[in-house]
């Protein structure tokens, strides 16, 4: 948001994240559009960006890990693997009751690491889909990505700015 030049604040939305949507598109659509509505019942007048994100690998749906542990396996589960990491906006003004919602798909190549690198990267990226933070320089977890970078290490700016088209 910093780098497209918008002014805005964070405002957790305090939600559970949970929804019975199976499919990881329609899944982090869901999410964003809970967590928009949810701050936009607070701020009315505001736009309101909600967001989410997983990781989609070998047929499951990888979230933010629990523990060091489950950051382990979701690392074990991805290490050499394509993935797609998935990441899911809604922007609403409810005040002017106008809503969008769409996601954006990016393709990523996990590196083939050893166990015991995987046991040190585990851990570090708590708050992060996958348990990974290509972004950061001590993490050389992602060789590869086909499609967008920004989707994977924030949001999905390109899916962002036709939204923003569409809603002014």
């Amino acid at each position: 948001m910093e780098r497209l030049g918008v002014k805005f604040d964070v405002i957790a939305a305090g939600i559970k994240e949970k929804s019975n949507k199976k499919r990881p598109a329609a899944l982090v659509q869901d999410l964003a559009v809970q967590k928009a509505f949810y701050v936009a019942a607070q701020y009315p007048d505001a736009v309101i960006i909600g967001g989410d994100t997983v990781v989609y690998c070998k047929g499951k749906i990888l979230g933010k890990p629990k523990d060091k542990k489950d950051a382990l396996r979701l690392l074990s589960l991805e290490n050499g693997s394509w993935q797609r990491v998935y990441s899911g906006l809604a922007l609403i003004c409810k005040n002017k009751k106008q809503f969008f919602v769409g996601y954006d798909v990016t393709k990523c190549k996990a590196r083939k690491l050893d166990q015991k690198t995987l046991g040190e990267l585990a851990g570090k990226h708590m708050d992060k889909a996958g348990a990974y933070a290509m972004q950061d320089k001590d993490d050389m977890f992602i060789e590869k990505v086909e499609g967008s970078y920004d989707n994977v290490v924030g949001m999905p700016s390109e899916l962002f700015k036709e939204m923003v088209k569409e809603f002014l």
